[in-house]
């Protein structure tokens, strides 16, 4: 796809069809509105379409994207928080039962924390991604420092399912989201999906590690 007329094609195709298609489901959606069982916080990256990954249709998944599928930690500082914002609407408002964290490979903003291209950056280009991508920067020190002892460590791939735990810690700092999981009505899951080959490995909590999940049943 090259340009909006392109992106409006496509709308015409989804309107002829998709849409005609799933008429009742987009009919019970407007009238009796979206009630999602599930949160996926993905990556803004347009090869990483979580709909696409896990084959949801409209209104199973209330989605938020940034910059390296962050979650920030919680901060009651009066500030405007957009990612904070949509956890809280999920959580307390949609009372989804579980939040996905999915991260990628080849992810730019992982590959930007680790090059430093926007360290230090108080204004001006790339400001706003310097500050977003501070929240792993303690992660990306210690993988930084470790990768250049070892050349066996892939830097990014670390970075990548390092920022997938935190964003899990971070979702644990907010007081709605640690208590619904405390008495389980919610469950976080870290996800990691490989682009080349469309893997799709998922955090073992009892284990620790990303586990590679399996394609028949």
């Amino acid at each position: 796809m090259s340009d909006f007329a392109e992106l409006l094609d496509g709308y015409r195709r989804f309107r002829s069809g998709a849409y005609v298609e799933q008429r009742e489901r987009f009919d019970a959606l407007s009238n009796i509105g979206q009630s999602p069982n599930i949160m996926v916080i993905a990556c803004s990256d347009s090869r990483v379409d979580p709909t696409r990954i896990f084959d949801t249709e409209p209104g199973q998944a209330f989605v938020v994207r940034n910059v390296a599928n962050l979650v920030p930690p919680y901060e009651p500082d009066g500030g405007q928080h957009g990612a904070s914002a949509a956890i809280e609407f999920a959580v307390t408002q949609l009372e989804v039962e579980h939040v996905v964290v999915l991260g990628h490979a080849q992810c730019g903003g992982i590959a930007a924390s680790l090059d430093g291209r926007f360290n230090d950056k108080a204004e001006g280009h790339g400001a706003f991604i310097g500050r977003w991508m501070a929240i792993i920067e303690p992660a990306r020190d210690q993988i930084r420092a470790v990768a250049a002892l070892s050349a066996d460590v892939d830097a990014a791939e670390a970075l990548e399912l390092a920022a997938i735990r935190l964003s899990l810690a971070n979702l644990r700092s907010f007081p709605f989201v640690a208590a619904r999981e405390a008495v389980g009505t919610l469950q976080l899951h870290g996800t990691h999906f490989s682009i080349a080959d469309g893997l799709l490995r998922v955090l073992d909590t009892a284990t620790g590690r990303f586990e590679a999940t399996p394609l028949e049943w």
